[in-house]
């Protein structure tokens, strides 16, 4: 498994563009992104559990069902959610077919997706108008056009990508996301779009992303909310040449390991980026009773605002982190466990058998006020194991969230 550039271009035949089409007021901000396949890809896609969904979602979803899991490309705009609209269905429906005239493809082979500000009618003058910009931008650098794109209150690009090997042929996976504040996921979040020139089968792709995204993008919380435009979509076009993946074995157990790679690394990157983040935060909890457990404790953990507030303050408050196990729901005995703090300045214990012991506040400033924040629980309960992602709470997210819509 080797880290490689190139984002969703890095896979054979997949390339993509970005542009400014007039959807955001900010003329230096792309608002409008493209990827395309030269062959047929199978097509997955997992989305928000929000009862209230984006248009998109639903034509995606119903294009999918459509093509049995087959597609061609993604079309996404940023700056207007196409969300609570009564025209949405017919607007994300109409992006469908321009994407799909400009690239001689199908409607329903285009995974189609908005993300922005809720409940404003999204015009799609604009979208047509760019479209040929658009489409004939399409190269292999293209990603960072794209990454640009979708962005949000994103301050930096999200991608990654990976190098690996299936049945002796050479493989690439990678991927864009999108996420900086709305980030609390019942199935995946954000956006992100993901492709790879491996061959898998349609079904299997599904079982591999709804499988790696219980362990990677549902264990990320930004703020507690989860987004009604919540996507991640995967394209396999199958030209590495490699032997098609159709069941379980040692091909699909690598090819979820190099899904997994691109995937929790988008992971760190979301949170890291959280809408006024100055800290990412990492919850790593061992020693759980079954996994069910490990994963709600690290959760809980990564979602209490407390924590949070104190992670921004550099305060080693170590019982807002019991607090937080305590009311998670998880059956664990909280006279066993223990709590430290890590980051790259070093590693501090600051609970043991649920209870605090003696520790250097000053040295506890120094760990906590390092860029990346190791939260380590250990439950002495089992073997089981978990992580979570989140990131500090700070001013600056009340002041972004404050006027978001204006």
């Amino acid at each position: 498994m080797k880290q490689i550039t190139g984002g969703v271009c890095a896979a054979a035949g997949f390339t993509a563009s970005g542009i400014h089409c007039g959807i955001r007021k900010s003329q230096t901000k792309n608002d409008l992104a493209l990827i395309f396949s030269e062959r047929p890809c199978s097509a997955a896609a997992v989305y928000t559990t929000n009862l209230v969904k984006g248009a998109p979602l639903t034509v995606t979803k119903d294009h999918l069902a459509a093509t049995r899991g087959r597609a061609r490309a993604v079309l996404c705009n940023s700056g207007n959610a196409n969300t609570c609209n009564a025209d949405g269905i017919a607007v994300a429906e109409r992006m469908s077919t321009l994407a799909a005239a400009a690239l001689d493809i199908a409607p329903d082979e285009v995974v189609v997706a908005s993300t922005g500000v809720i409940g404003q009618p999204l015009d799609v003058t604009p979208i047509a108008r760019g479209m040929p910009a658009l489409a004939a931008g399409l190269s292999r650098d293209g990603c960072a056009a794209a990454a640009e794109g979708i962005m949000t209150t994103d301050t930096v690009r999200k991608e990654a990508a990976v190098e690996f090997t299936l049945g002796g042929k050479t493989c690439r996976l990678g991927g864009i996301a999108k996420g900086s504040g709305m980030i609390h996921p019942n199935m995946a979040t954000m956006l992100v779009f993901l492709t790879t020139d491996a061959a898998i089968a349609p079904a299997m792709l599904e079982q591999a992303l709804r499988g790696d995204v219980q362990n990677t993008f549902n264990m990320v919380s930004v703020d507690g909310d989860t987004s009604t435009n919540d996507m991640v979509a995967l394209l396999a076009n199958g030209m590495a040449g490699n032997p098609e993946i159709t069941s379980e074995g040692e091909d699909f157990s690598r090819f979820m390991e190099a899904l997994n790679s691109v995937t929790m690394a988008l992971c760190r990157m979301i949170a890291g980026d959280g809408e006024g983040a100055t800290k990412l935060l990492e919850c790593r909890v061992s020693g759980g009773a079954d996994t069910l457990t490990a994963k709600t404790v690290a959760k809980s953990v990564i979602c209490s605002s407390l924590l949070k507030a104190a992670m921004f303050g550099a305060d080693a408050n170590w019982g807002r982190v019991l607090c937080a196990i305590g009311y998670s729901g998880a059956a664990v005995d909280v006279t066993r466990i223990g709590v430290a703090f890590q980051s790259a300045a070093g590693t501090l214990s600051v609970c043991e058998n649920g209870a605090g012991i003696p520790f250097s506040e000053e040295r506890a400033k120094e760990i906590l006020s390092e860029k990346e924040i190791d939260i380590l629980v250990d439950l002495h309960s089992g073997s089981a194991s978990a992580t979570a992602w989140g990131c500090d709470l700070t001013y600056d997210y009340v002041k972004i969230n404050g006027d978001y819509r204006t």
